[in-house]
């Protein structure tokens, strides 16, 4: 290894451990932004069943590998000696970190579609950390709900935004790729990310597709008492369930039938697996979400 690699580890390690320090999960990356180890079941048959992630107690797994651990921090680097730089696991305690991808590769303007978004939908983004990425791009980071999952989406949020969720990760700065290196913005080093908008986050987590063709209503009327919102957390599948609720909680407060919604979202979420205790934090967060006391 050139001399120069060996310090670009030696530093993406150091920005590692410091990232670390702050509560954010790392793993180290190759030039590519890749992760730098490869997996160890990347020679065996597929299996059946579901697939590690990191069960078996070897590294190679991707954001699974994440680690606020110093030792094992080292020693992830220390497998990986070729490593350039490091990622940051989005959605870990204690910041569930959601990243805002401001791409400018696609030939979009996506500073301004974020900013049209933001008008239409009533938001502001805070002051946050944002990451200078080398081909002119921003990295805004965001802190989500414990109790919400803000998926992974490409493009979906406006064309050239990309949104980094549970299960993706952000470069850090520091990281030397084989464009150039990842940087904090000036004036926004000291910062801790900032919670996202409610009205932002509302669109991050869209309802997924009714199994069924028959429309869900967006906006029951008064005497229906939201029979649709119930039936279409009803119809939640597994892994759907929290999404679906939050989404029509959102919804019934927004149309005013909020409080009536309570208990007949909750029996819902119950008939589909949810714990109460589950299914009244949900709710709860619908309501803070959209202004009101749950």
């Amino acid at each position: 290894m050139a001399t120069t690699d060996r310090q670009a580890t030696t530093l993406a390690l150091a920005h590692a451990l410091s990232a670390a320090e702050r509560g954010l999960a790392v793993i180290p990356l190759c030039r590519t932004k890749l992760p730098a180890l490869r997996s160890p079941h990347r020679d065996e048959p597929d299996p059946a069943g579901p697939r590690c992630h990191g069960e078996c107690g070897r590294f190679g797994h991707g954001v699974y590998d994440a680690s606020t651990d110093p030792p094992r921090i080292r020693e992830l680097f220390a497998a990986a000696p070729w490593a350039t730089g490091y990622g940051i696991a989005c959605g870990l305690p204690p910041y569930h970190l959601i990243g805002v991808d401001l791409d400018t590769k696609s030939g979009t303007d996506s500073s301004t579609a974020l900013r049209e978004l933001a008008l239409r939908h009533l938001f502001t983004i805070p002051e946050t950390v944002v990451v200078r990425t080398p081909s002119g791009g921003r990295h805004l980071w965001l802190t989500g709900p414990p109790d919400i999952v803000v998926p992974n989406s490409a493009g979906r949020l406006a064309p050239g935004i990309d949104i980094r969720g549970a299960g993706g990760y952000l470069v850090g700065p520091g990281s030397r790729t084989e464009h150039g290196v990842y940087t904090t913005a000036p004036g926004t080093t000291h910062l801790t990310p900032a919670p996202c908008p409610p009205s932002l986050l509302r669109l991050l987590v869209p309802p997924p597709r009714p199994p069924h063709p028959a429309p869900i209503p967006a906006s029951p009327a008064p005497g229906d008492h939201g029979r649709g919102l119930v039936q279409f957390v009803l119809s939640a599948h597994e892994g759907q369930r929290n999404t679906r609720l939050f989404w029509a909680a959102c919804r019934a407060y927004e149309n005013g039938i909020g409080p009536a919604l309570v208990d007949p979202l909750t029996e819902a979420a119950l008939n589909t697996g949810l714990s109460e205790r589950e299914a009244r934090a949900t709710i709860a967060s619908a309501a803070r979400m959209t202004g009101h006391q749950p």
